[in-house]
């Protein structure tokens, strides 16, 4: 039985990672045809980086994740501390609000934003040019919120609520204990939840697609228009370099979450 769960285990990774693997074999291929290895060769990843087009918009697509991350995340802590200090119903009423965006299908969500630029834009400014990094920003704000949020509030949950009481008795004023004993235990959560939204934001399409403009546009809206005809080679060599970048932040997360589980672990050991 054991040994038919590894086998199920495998061909399920095997089913998730095949496309990947057929992609990082493409992005060495000399030719055009991923059926056919014609050849190893290096050209796929050295056009890449020539082609200023497709490195502006991989700039705009890293513009965008890191701008909409930082100010997801500081909203994001903002609002944990404040549902942190809700009682009750509120609380849950605030967290089930919370956690709507995050089964609403994206669709629905890129769709409703458009409608709300384009209302804004015309009663407003009078304009239906309102696209751009704006929009982009604020749209890729609104769905990286509850991942921020997420992440932050078991930490908040995790720390001893007499900490700030203590950092007081101490001489700290509030809003020094928050920066000298709060911040410190929630940095892991607020990491956390920072990464999960750079990476969301990244390879975001169904909402970017509906609140950007040609002035303005990232790289996963373009990969689509691309994916209408064949494919350049050089692009499976940027999926690739993608694939790996996303890799490295995602282990670097469970790196953080490790090590913060082990000093709770160990915070727990000494108060026994």
């Amino acid at each position: 039985m054991k040994r038919l769960g590894k086998v199920w285990t495998f061909l399920v990774f095997l089913f998730l990672y095949a496309p990947m693997i057929v992609l990082f074999v493409g992005s060495f291929n000399d030719g055009r045809d991923l059926s056919e290895f014609e050849g190893f060769t290096l050209s796929n990843y050295l056009d890449f980086f020539a082609d200023s087009g497709s490195l502006r918009l991989l700039a705009n697509s890293f513009i965008l994740a890191i701008s909409s991350s930082l100010a997801a995340t500081l909203l994001g802590t903002l609002a944990a501390l404040g549902i942190h200090a809700m009682r009750g119903r509120m609380r849950r009423a605030v967290m089930t609000l919370t956690n709507i965006p995050l089964v609403n299908p994206e669709i629905v969500t890129g769709v409703s934003l458009s409608l709300l630029f384009v209302f804004i834009g015309r009663s407003m400014l009078g304009s239906d040019q309102v696209f751009g990094f704006g929009t982009l920003l604020i749209a890729h704000v609104t769905f990286n919120l509850p991942y921020v949020i997420l992440s932050v509030m078991p930490k908040l949950r995790q720390t001893d609520s007499s900490l700030m009481d203590a950092a007081q008795d101490l001489g700290c004023t509030p809003l020094q204990g928050f920066f000298k004993v709060m911040l410190p235990e929630l940095w892991p959560g607020i990491i956390a939840g920072a990464i999960m939204a750079f990476t969301m934001s990244l390879d975001d399409f169904v909402i970017s697609y509906f609140t950007y403009s040609p002035n303005f546009s990232t790289l996963p809206v373009e990969i689509y228009a691309i994916t209408r005809k064949p494919v350049p080679p050089m692009y499976y060599a940027m999926f690739t370099l993608l694939f790996f970048v996303i890799l490295v932040v995602m282990i670097g997360m469970n790196v953080i979450q490790a090590r913060d589980e082990r000093r709770q672990e160990r915070k727990k050991l000494r108060g026994v």
